[in-house]
């Protein structure tokens, strides 16, 4: 093979130099003092600022002078209950066990007869409370030691007149002050210029594919038809177990045994005044207006062209469509026959199946040798060369 390409004969490498590399230059430090004088520090002026005095209510202390009782209600009013012990509803387990040995049938299948399905009685203790002979007595630790206390009128604190300042407010900035529109260039393009390169050489429209490449004649797979579907014949019996058996039962929903709930009302009217609506005044206050910027640049007065730098300097070319060598999609049919001999059909050759000597109940050819304490019985080959024990427990005897 000359290892000779259509890529190889056309191509035509091209000479690349490298870009030549800048070379940044040297820091010199500028000689002299800096000055660190800023419009800020110059135009600042340091105001005094007094720090802000909390105001926090005054603490409140309450004293009582009664006696506190220590003893709760509930340890003067609950009384112990005496409760007698329940009983218990065990079944004594009488079972014995049998004497005579275990046959093919069970006891569960010799005396087991179907029958009704009865229900068994609820030994669950009535809910019943007991009530108590004594009188309800509703007093309270807290109705009777307390005592209603006067509020003291509230504190009212005198809020100081907001004074506004005399001077007026200075918004200069120094984006204000320095700031100058100018003019700049517009930057150059280092893109390079776009070139088209032609082969005036006319294409052959051969390639190594279409020259080496010789089409198979290739025969259609057979079609398997697969067995068509029979449905059983007689009717599906689609009762069940639970059909059957259940019997239905009439439930009465549970009734809730919560008591009604009383909303208490109150009929005093409601004041809607607040602090918050006592003291604070609200101010008018005024947007400020909107800082616009003097335009430095002034606006074009004829008439917009429309016109690109791409559409005044692009040129069409004409297009030539490259032609396709992809060969068309047809299947190639042949009227020979299809030759399915393979490698395994032609060469393999069949061996008889020998019968494992762990079948038989004296294995020919093997000598008992003894029984170990599991029920493993050993066998030992006769041939006196070969002296190897085959463990025979219904698995096949390795050598």
């Amino acid at each position: 093979m000359e290892g000779i390409t259509t890529f190889k004969s056309d191509y035509l490498p091209y000479d690349v130099a490298n870009r030549p590399v800048r070379v940044p230059a040297e820091c010199k430090p500028v000689t002299g003092e800096m000055d660190m004088g800023t419009t800020y520090r110059r135009d600042y002026n340091a105001h005094k600022i007094n720090p802000v005095i909390i105001v926090k209510p005054v603490e409140r202390k309450y004293k009582r002078e009664g006696k506190v009782n220590t003893i709760p209600t509930y340890q003067a009013d609950y009384r112990v209950w005496e409760v007698q012990r329940r009983e218990t509803n065990k079944v004594e387990n009488a079972y014995q066990l049998p004497t005579e040995k275990f046959g093919n049938s069970t006891t569960f299948q010799d005396s087991f007869f179907p029958r009704e399905i009865s229900l068994r009685k609820s030994f669950k203790p009535t809910v019943v409370t007991k009530l108590s002979d004594q009188p309800f007595t509703s007093v309270t630790s807290h109705r009777s030691d307390y005592v209603p206390h006067q509020l003291e009128p509230q504190l009212k604190v005198s809020k100081e007149e907001y004074k506004p300042n005399s001077q007026p407010f200075v918004d200069t900035t120094t984006h204000r002050c320095d700031f100058r529109g100018l003019v700049g260039e517009l930057p150059k393009s280092f893109k390079p210029e776009p070139s088209k390169v032609e082969v005036k050489a006319l294409f052959d429209g051969t390639t190594e594919f279409r020259d080496r490449f010789q089409p198979w004649a290739i025969s259609l797979p057979e079609v398997h038809k697969a067995k068509e579907y029979v449905p059983p014949t007689g009717n599906m019996e689609l009762t069940t177990t639970s059909h059957l058996a259940y019997i239905p039962h009439d439930i009465n929903p549970a009734v809730l045994m919560r008591p009604v709930e009383r909303s208490r009302r109150n009929n005093a009217p409601f004041q809607g005044n607040t602090t918050m609506r006592d003291a604070f005044q609200a101010w008018d206050t005024h947007r400020p207006e909107i800082v616009k910027k003097s335009q430095d640049i002034p606006k074009a007065s004829g008439k917009f062209d429309g016109m690109t730098t791409f559409r005044a300097h692009y040129r069409p070319h004409n297009i030539v469509l490259t032609q396709s060598c992809k060969p068309s999609k047809m299947a190639l049919s042949s009227s020979a026959p299809f030759t399915d001999e393979t490698l395994y059909r032609t060469e393999y050759t069949p061996k008889k199946q020998e019968v494992c000597p762990a079948t038989y109940p004296s294995p020919p050819g093997y000598v008992f040798v003894n029984t170990d304490s599991h029920g493993h019985k050993f066998f030992r080959r006769v041939s006196p060369d070969v002296s190897k024990i085959a463990h025979a427990n219904g698995k096949p005897f390795y050598d």
